[in-house]
C-alpha cells in the first residue's frame, strides 16, 4: 500500500489524547477555591430533582436512576436537607390508651415540639398523683364524712337489735352479739342457762322457750330484712364520697391542663377519658398501702403516659430520613411484646415507630434494591402511599401466623415524598411488570454517566475536588494534581470532550494519593502522587494481565507481531476481572472451501457466541454476498474463529477483523501481523465504533513493547473512535517517535489496504474490480467455488435420473 495511502489513515500522536494542562487552571492548589456544594454536569437531573420535591400532588414521588458513584445519593440527600429546612415543621405524634378498647390505641396530633412538653405534663400529673392519693383519704374530713356514714348504718343496726333484745328480755331470754353471729339464750332469774340447766327445766317450760326463741327469730328476720339495702345504702354512700373526693381532689390537678390544652379537642377528651379512669384506678391501686411508690408509678405510666411516635425540635423543618435497612419493621414499626409466664402481651407503651414515622411531612430515602429485597414492603408501601394512610400493624397476621392477641392503633395520615434511588435496569423492571410504579413514581430523576464539557466544568471539577478534600481531611491538591484527575476522568469516560460522572473513582484515587503524600511527609498532592497511586493500582490489579503477556511472550498463546499470513489476523479485545479492565490482542482465524454450510461461527456453534458476537459474524454474510457476488449465488463454506479463547465471548468488535481475515482466505492474501485489529462493521462495509478501545490500543502495545517495537507496529480502530482516545502516555511517546501507530478506518477497504500492503481495487460503475486487484480476487474465487457446486449439483440430478426405474409402456 503506498505510504500516502496509509499516512493519511494514521492519526497525529494529538489527536490520540486530550490532555489538561496546569495552566488551563487559575489557582496554584485547590485550598483557594470556594467549595462546590452541587452536582457536575447533572443540569437535566436537577431540575427533574427540583420538580418532584416542589410537586404537591400526590403521585410525585421520585426515582432517582444512575449508576453507583455518580454523586447522586450524597448530592439528593444534601438537596433535600437544603430543601427540607426552608419547609414546615410537621407535627408530633403520640400514642394514648383507649381505655375503652386497649387494643385499639388512639394517636393524638401535636404541633411540632408539643410531644415532649405533653408527656412531660403528663409525667408531673403522675407525680402529682402519688402525692395526692392515698393521702387525700387521711384527711379529718375524709374520715368524719366516712364515720358519719358507717356510724349512720351502726345506728340502724344497733336499733333493730334493741327492739328484739327488749322482747327477748321479756320472755327471759337473753340476746347475744359479736362481730358475726346472734343467738338467743334461755334465762333463769336473771341468769343464763347452760345446756345442763336447760335440760333439768321441765318438758313444758324447755318447750315454751323453744316457742319464744323461734318466734324472737323470725321477728329478727323481720327487723334486719332491710339489712341489705342498708348496706348499699352505706356503700353507695361511701362510693359516692370516695368519687366526689377523688373528683375535688383531681380537679386542680387536670384543670390546668385541660386549659392548657384547650384547642386540641383530642387531648381534651383524652385529659376527660383519663378523669373518669382515674376514679376506678385510684380506688383500685392507689389506695393500697401494701403496694410500693414505685410499683404505683409503674402501674400509672403503663396507663396514661403517653407512647411517642415522633417529635421534632420546634424549628426543624421537614425531616429527611434515609433508611439503609428497609425491612418491614424498620419502614412501618412494629408492635413488641413482653411475656409473662409463656404468654404473650402488649400494650399500647410498646409500640415502635419506624422510617416512615419519622419521614411523614418530609422526605424518605430508600435504595431500590435492598427495598425490593424485603418481604412484604414493596406492597405495604404502595398501600400506604396510596391510601395516604400509616397503618401499623404485624405482616404475620395477614398470613395468620401470629398466634396471640395484638394491637389495631388508629391510623395516623401520611403525607411523605418517597425518593428511591436505583439502578436503569431496575426502573425498566418495575415499570414493565408492576402497573402501580409509574402511577406512584412519576418523576424519573436521571444522573448521567458521562458529563459534556462546558466553559465552567473544569472550574467546577476542581472545586469538587476542593470540597472532598475539605470534607475528608485531605491535603489541597495542585493545579498539575488536578488536571491529571481531569485526564483520568476523560480516560473513564472514554470521551475527549466529557468528564465521567463516576465521581465516586476519582474519590478513591484521591485517597489513595493522600495516602502516599502522607508516607512521603508532603504538604499537598501533587501529580507524583497521583501517578503513582495510578500505577500502584494497576501493579495491584495486573495480575492475571501480566500472566497472559508471559504466555503470549512463551508462545503459550499464540499471537504473531510481524510477518504476514493467509487468514489470519490480530484482534483486540477487553478483559475485565475485577474492578479492572485490560486489553489483549487474540487471533482471528477464517477458512474457506467449497461447500454450502455458509459462514459457520465456531463460537456460536458451541455455545460460546453471545448474541451480540453471533450478530456481528451474520452480517458478513450480508456484507460479502452484496459487495462480491452480484452476478452469481454466494455458495461457500467458511469456519471463523477467535483462537483460544475459552470463555464466553460477546461483542461485534472483531467483525472488522473477521472481515478482513476472511477475504484474505478468499483471496489467498496474507495479512501483515504486525497489525491489530479493531471495530464492528455493517452490511456496506461501514466500520462501526466499539467500546474499550484505549485498553485495546495499550493491550496490543505492551506485547510490541516486551517484543521490541519495529516502527510497522500499529492498531487499526475505526474513524468513529477518534474522539474516544485517551491513551497512556507511553503509547503517546511511542507514537511521536515513530516507532508505534493508529490507523483509523471508515470502510473495510481501507483496514484491509493497510493489513495487505496494497490497494485492495475500488469497483467502477459496473460494480467491476481492477484486475489483480484483491477484491477481483475475492470475485474470481467466489466465482469458482459456485461454478463447482453448480457442477456438482447438475451431476448430482443426472445421476439421479439415471437410477429412477423406468415405467414400462402399456398398461394392465
Amino acid at each position: 500500500m503506498p505510504e500516502t495511502v496509509a499516512a493519511g489513515l494514521r492519526l497525529a500522536p494529538d489527536a490520540l489524547t486530550r490532555p489538561f494542562e496546569p495552566s488551563q487552571f487559575n489557582f496554584k492548589t485547590t485550598a483557594e477555591l470556594e467549595p462546590f456544594l452541587g452536582v457536575l454536569g447533572q443540569e437535566r437531573a436537577v431540575e427533574a430533582l427540583q420538580f418532584g420535591v416542589a410537586m404537591p400532588r400526590p403521585g410525585y414521588n421520585v426515582y432517582v436512576m444512575g449508576e453507583p458513584g455518580t454523586g447522586r445519593f450524597s448530592f439528593v440527600r444534601r438537596y433535600l436537607k437544603a430543601e427540607g429546612k426552608r419547609l414546615e415543621t410537621p407535627s408530633d405524634w403520640v400514642y394514648v390508651n383507649n381505655f375503652d378498647e386497649p387494643r385499639e390505641p388512639r394517636v393524638l396530633e401535636l404541633p411540632h415540639g408539643g410531644a415532649a412538653a405533653f408527656i412531660a405534663d403528663i409525667n408531673q400529673l403522675i407525680d402529682n398523683l402519688l402525692a395526692t392519693f392515698p393521702a387525700v383519704f387521711e384527711h379529718p374530713s375524709f374520715q368524719q364524712k366516712k364515720s358519719a356514714i358507717d356510724r349512720g348504718f351502726n345506728q340502724r343496726y344497733d336499733k333493730a337489735l334493741d327492739v328484739i333484745e327488749k322482747l327477748a328480755l321479756e320472755k327471759e331470754i337473753a340476746l347475744y352479739r359479736d362481730s358475726t353471729n346472734i343467738a338467743f339464750t334461755p334465762m333463769k332469774e336473771g341468769k343464763a342457762l347452760d345446756e345442763t340447766e336447760f335440760a333439768q327445766l321441765p318438758e313444758s317450760e324447755r318447750e315454751r322457750y323453744h316457742e319464744d326463741i323461734s318466734a324472737l327469730e323470725v321477728r329478727l328476720n323481720e327487723e334486719l330484712a332491710s339489712l341489705p339495702q342498708w348496706k348499699r345504702e352505706s356503700t353507695n354512700q361511701l362510693r359516692q364520697l370516695n368519687d366526689e373526693t377523688i373528683s375535688q381532689a383531681l380537679q386542680p390537678l387536670l384543670a390546668p391542663l385541660s386549659e392548657k390544652y384547650a384547642e386540641n379537642a383530642g387531648i381534651e377528651a383524652y385529659l376527660q377519658a383519663v378523669q373518669v379512669n382515674l376514679l376506678k384506678t385510684v380506688v383500685e391501686q392507689l389506695v393500697d398501702e401494701n403496694r410500693p411508690e414505685a410499683q404505683n408509678r409503674v402501674l400509672l405510666e403503663e396507663q396514661y403516659s403517653p407512647s411517642l411516635v415522633v417529635g421534632h425540635p420546634v424549628d426543624g423543618g421537614a425531616p429527611v430520613v434515609f433508611e439503609p435497612h428497609p425491612t418491614y419493621d424498620n419502614l412501618f414499626g412494629r408492635i413488641e411484646y413482653n411475656t409473662d409466664q409463656g404468654a404473650l402481651y402488649t400494650s399500647y407503651r410498646q409500640l415502635r415507630p419506624g422510617a416512615l414515622h419519622r419521614a411523614n411531612g418530609g422526605f424518605l430515602m430508600l435504595e431500590a434494591e435492598k427495598l425490593l429485597s424485603e418481604p412484604f414492603v414493596w406492597e405495604a408501601l404502595k398501600r400506604a402511599l396510596q391510601s395516604r394512610k400509616l397503618k401499623m400493624e404485624s405482616p404475620l397476621a395477614e398470613l395468620g401466623r401470629l398466634a396471640t392477641v395484638t394491637l389495631t392503633p388508629q391510623v395516623i395520615p401520611l403525607n411523605v415524598k418517597v425518593i428511591i434511588i436505583g439502578s436503569r435496569q431496575l426502573y425498566y423492571t418495575l415499570q414493565d411488570l408492576d402497573p402501580d410504579f409509574q402511577e406512584m413514581f412519576r418523576v424519573l430523576v436521571d444522573f448521567d454517566e458521562d458529563i459534556p464539557l462546558a466553559e465552567d466544568s473544569l472550574e467546577q471539577f476542581a472545586q469538587l475536588m476542593k470540597t472532598r478534600t475539605s470534607e475528608e481531611g485531605m491535603a489541597p491538591l495542585t493545579a498539575a494534581a488536578v488536571a491529571r484527575l481531569a485526564t483520568y476522568s476523560a480516560r473513564l469516560a472514554e470521551h475527549q470532550g466529557r468528564l465521567s460522572a463516576r465521581i465516586g473513582d476519582l474519590f478513591q484515587l484521591v485517597s489513595e494519593a493522600d495516602f502516599i503524600r502522607q508516607l512521603a511527609k508532603d504538604e499537598v498532592t501533587d501529580v507524583g502522587h497521583i501517578e503513582r497511586a495510578l500505577k500502584a493500582k494497576a501493579t495491584r490489579t495486573g495480575r492475571v494481565s501480566a500472566r497472559i503477556l508471559e504466555d503470549i511472550l512463551a508462545g503459550v498463546i499464540l499471537i504473531d507481531s510481524e510477518g504476514a499470513a493467509i487468514g489470519k489476523c490480530n484482534g483486540l479485545t477487553v478483559l475485565e476481572v475485577g474492578d479492572s479492565a485490560f486489553g489483549m490482542p487474540a487471533r482471528i482465524s477464517a477458512t474457506v472451501y467449497p461447500g454450502g454450510s455458509g459462514i459457520v461461527d465456531i463460537e456460536r456453534e458451541v455455545n460460546l457466541g453471545q448474541p451480540i458476537h453471533s450478530k456481528g459474524v451474520m452480517i458478513l454474510t450480508g456484507y460479502l454476498g452484496s459487495r462480491y457476488a452480484q452476478e452469481f449465488p454466494l455458495e461457500i463454506s467458511a469456519s471463523i474463529a477467535l483462537e483460544q479463547s475459552y470463555g464466553y465471548v460477546d461483542g461485534d468488535s472483531a467483525s472488522l477483523g473477521e472481515c478482513c481475515a476472511l477475504i484474505s482466505a478468499l483471496s489467498r492474501t496474507p495479512l501483515k501481523q504486525c497489525f491489530a485489529i479493531t471495530g464492528s462493521i455493517n452490511q456496506f462495509g461501514e466500520v462501526q465504533a466499539v467500546g474499550g478501545v484505549n485498553e485495546k490500543i495499550e493491550g496490543f502495545f505492551r506485547l510490541c513493547e516486551a517484543r521490541g517495537l519495529t516502527g510497522e507496529q500499529g492498531v487499526i480502530i475505526p474513524f468513529a473512535n477518534v474522539t474516544t482516545l485517551m491513551l497512556d502516555e507511553r503509547v503517546l511517546e511511542a507514537v511521536r517517535q515513530q516507532r508505534f501507530h493508529v490507523y483509523a478506518v471508515r470502510q473495510v477497504d481501507e483496514a484491509l489496504s493497510l493489513l495487505v500492503g496494497e490497494d485492495v481495487g475500488a469497483a467502477n460503475e459496473q460494480g467491476h474490480f481492477p484486475k489483480g486487484s484483491v477484491n477481483a480476487r475475492v470475485v474470481e474465487r467466489l466465482r469458482d467455488i459456485a461454478e463447482i457446486e453448480m457442477e456438482d449439483e447438475g451431476k448430482s440430478e443426472s445421476a439421479t435420473a439415471d437410477q429412477a426405474p423406468s415405467t414400462p409402456e402399456g398398461g394392465d
